[in-house]
């Protein structure tokens, strides 16, 4: 019973913010609302007992990775966007993808009858560190490579555009 009001509340809270990260104009705000989206999923993770992949969410994606882009905010010394004027014609395409989706989510939802089923552990708790380093290390290296390569080339580029020009 607690664990179903836990996953509605940890679902609603990374939800809410997720949307703040697009609707928040102030980037450090947008920004701030993703590290709680992060805590939010983290929080999930708990709830599935794979104790070892929320703590990690924790600290590297809400510590290190939201370090990483908050220090890009400021170098950058981005300031609030300013209010455009509302263009009637993408907010209708908008509003007909939106209403699309989610005829196709709640199809799809109505026809799966597993999802009425309680969700199975994730791995089992004496094995979380071993079996998350196997199965990341031996049947994920590519893309765990290929993460590593994007952050470096991402810092990279933050550094060549923030470096000023002498004159």
């Amino acid at each position: 019973m607690i664990s179903d009001i836990l996953f509605w509340l940890f679902s609603a809270l990374m939800l809410g913010f997720g949307v703040a990260v697009v609707c928040l104009r102030n980037p450090v705000s947008s920004a701030l609302s993703l590290v709680m989206s992060f805590i939010s999923l983290a929080g999930l993770f708990f709830l599935l007992n794979a104790y070892f992949i929320g703590v990690i969410q924790i600290l590297v994606y809400a510590g290190a990775v939201m370090v990483l882009f908050l220090f890009i905010i400021m170098l950058l010394d981005l300031r609030e966007e300013s209010l455009r004027k509302i263009n009637a014609a993408p907010l209708v395409g908008g509003a007909v993808v939106l209403a699309v989706f989610s005829g196709c989510i709640i199809g799809v939802i109505g026809r799966f009858e597993q999802g009425n089923h309680p969700f199975p552990e994730i791995m089992a708790p004496e094995e979380d560190v071993v079996g998350f380093g196997l199965r990341l290390f031996e049947s994920y290296n590519l893309p765990l490579q290929v993460i590593g390569t994007l952050l470096l080339v991402a810092t990279i580029g933050v550094i060549v555009l923030s470096k000023r020009e002498l004159r």
